[in-house]
């Protein structure tokens, strides 16, 4: 079957900066593909070019004919009045002309198929979680062919990345999926190709069929037959040159054929050099601690807290000392970042005592990056007095110091506020690495950085003799790097656990969580709504009613779509291909569901309309 979209020799510059040359890719229906790659390669802009948003400046680009895709950007930016329903409408109107139900059916289907109950409930009042699902429902209201997701984990907390990937693994099956992103689990659990677009590639990119292990081992054989490719090309080119230094003379007496190898392998030499030093450019880090001795560093008894009338947690019995890495996990709004609050000294507790190690010092790295100033230059930043900096007790200078980081003198005049999120994490870092510390609190800060700087980064909080707290959403990291875990509910009660998995089958347990996303549950009237008996019925509401006009054909469109899956299901080629089958009758599966929803939804719109 030929590839829906497809790219040949693609490149792309903005100004004197190349972002990515000679990329070759082809993307299959069906595919679930996680684009990597460090920060600033490009992969942001591609994916815009591959949705038709943005123009390459060479290449080829073929997209299969009526092929339809949304693009939903790393941000979910909403009008200030907007509600869910109003949003999701906005788009499927402008899409009506190449649609195949009308946009108020389409709007309808998509909101319950992402479990909003309430599709009038302001955009603003709603969690990171929540606006990303809606993100995701402006995207499937088009009906793409291709959906494309730029970082759709970032900002996210544990509770909707479990449930955007199974979303994407479950209920958009039949789409094809191109996701950006740097969670390493993530991409274990969600892709089924890898791409890697580095400029360590003689095609641009790197493509691996399999999840992230399958390409990691991929990678490092491929890696690994460069460096041998090298080293061989290195010794016939010492060759080379011996026998041209013989002379004219000897020259004339060999085929010109053997001076034009010469020629090329000087040249394949040359460009595997440059891509074996794009592999080995990352960062450095390396907090220093202050060496204290002290057995407990931070001790919480009985702390409590509370906010807007709301209790985060209480009874909190917590005991910190140096090599402890404690890992906070639990929903937006538990009070994570509050509890980091409490430790940094910011806030006092509501009840409870913190006790604190005597000049305790403790550097924080906060995940809106307050620190950071937007109108300083990049110098600034590093370095606010004079052209040096004093690390571990050495004087280096600015342009050393930045280098380190991936900074090219050159950006040293650069405003703060023209950095990418990844370059803006990364001065975070620099800044917090020349103050030593006691503890470490570290709130998301994995947000923006490219796989080879989290990896460093864990290697860093590894060595780091103090204590750490961290709060992070790739579990990757938080699995490598917690000694143990603090699980805030969001309803008031925190606990200690010894495992991720452990807390997760807790919250389970406790039906807070549930990450699959689970068949459209059926959506129900605003909880403002006031109960009502037969005797004291009301009126739809005026969305209400549309949405109540509207099921009949949202019913019939989805019944189609199950006769259309029952009979794909039947087809007798599917009987030897087991994987093909399974995917047919997982969608059937999910189809039947969806309409069972739609016939609930019915009866419940019929049951108020009737004064039920």
């Amino acid at each position: 079957m030929p590839p829906i979209l497809s790219v040949r020799n693609l490149s792309k510059a903005f100004g004197s900066s190349v972002l990515f040359e000679q990329v070759n890719l082809h993307v299959e229906e069906g595919d679930r593909i996680g684009l990597i790659g460090p920060n600033g390669a490009g992969k942001s802009t591609l994916l815009k070019i591959l949705a038709g948003l943005e123009e390459a400046d060479e290449g080829d680009l073929v997209r299969r004919r009526g092929l339809r895709a949304s693009f939903i950007a790393q941000d979910d930016r909403f009008p200030a009045d907007a509600t869910p329903h109003s949003a999701v409408m906005a788009v499927a109107e402008a899409d009506a002309a190449s649609a195949n139900i009308d946009p108020e059916t389409r709007t309808a289907i998509v909101l319950s198929q992402l479990g909003f109950e309430n599709p009038e409930q302001p955009v603003a009042t709603l969690s990171g979680g929540w606006r990303k699902r809606l993100s995701l429902a402006c995207g499937l209201v088009r009906e793409p062919d291709v959906l494309m997701l730029d970082e759709p984990t970032n900002h996210l907390d544990l509770e909707g990345v479990l449930w955007l990937e199974e979303f994407i693994r479950r209920t958009a099956r039949g789409t094809t999926v191109m996701f950006i992103t740097h969670d390493r689990r993530f991409l274990e659990n969600v892709a089924t190709r890898i791409v890697e677009l580095s400029r360590a590639y003689p095609d641009g990119t790197l493509a691996v069929d399999g999840n992230y292990s399958e390409f990691v081992r991929r990678k490092e054989a491929f890696l690994e037959a460069q460096a041998t490719r090298q080293a061989a090309l290195a010794n016939m080119v010492r060759q080379d040159t011996a026998w041209l230094r013989q002379g004219i003379k000897a020259r004339e007496t060999r085929n010109q054929s053997q001076v034009k190898a010469a020629d090329a392998r000087r040249s394949e030499l040359a460009a595997t050099r440059q891509r074996t030093a794009a592999t080995g450019r990352a960062t450095t880090m390396d907090f220093q601690a202050t060496e204290r001795k002290t057995r407990k560093l931070l001790s919480l008894e009985g702390v409590g807290v509370s906010m807007g009338g709301r209790r985060l947690f209480s009874d909190l019995e917590l005991d910190i000392g140096p090599g402890e890495r404690l890992g906070l996990v639990g929903p937006n709004g538990a009070g994570k970042t509050t509890l980091l609050r409490l430790l940094a000294g910011d806030r006092e507790p509501d009840e409870g005592v913190v006790r604190r190690a005597d000049a305790l010092r403790v550097v924080t790295f906060s995940q809106d990056r307050a620190s950071l100033n937007p109108e300083l230059t990049l110098h600034q930043a590093l370095c606010p007095i004079g052209d040096f900096v004093e690390f571990r007790g050495a004087q280096v200078h600015v342009a050393g110091w930045a280098k380190r980081f991936l900074f090219e003198q050159t950006q040293l005049r650069t405003f703060v506020r023209h950095l990418s999120g990844g370059e803006q994490a990364r001065v975070v870092i620099a800044n917090l690495m020349l103050q030593p510390a006691d503890v470490l609190l570290l709130d998301e800060p994995t947000n923006d950085l490219d796989i080879p700087s989290l990896e460093i980064l864990e290697e860093s909080l590894l060595e780091f003799p103090g204590a750490v707290v961290l709060v992070t959403h790739d579990r990757f990291m938080m699995e490598r790097l917690a000694t143990g875990y603090v699980g805030l509910d969001g309803r008031g009660g925190a606990s200690r656990a010894a495992s991720l998995e452990q807390w997760l089958a807790r919250m389970a347990a406790a039906e807070r969580w549930d990450p699959a996303p689970a068949v459209a549950p059926a959506a129900s009237p605003p909880a403002a709504a006031p109960t009502t008996s037969r005797s004291g019925g009301r009126k739809l509401s005026y969305k209400e009613q549309r949405e109540f006009d509207a099921m009949e054909s949202a019913i019939l469109a989805a019944e189609q779509d199950v006769a259309r899956l029952e009979a794909e299901s039947s087809r007798p080629d599917l009987a030897t291909d087991h994987a093909r089958a399974a995917a047919a009758y997982e969608l059937l599966s999910t189809a039947q569901q969806r309409v069972a929803a739609l016939y609930a939804r019915w009866t419940e719109l019929e049951a108020i309309q009737s004064g039920g």
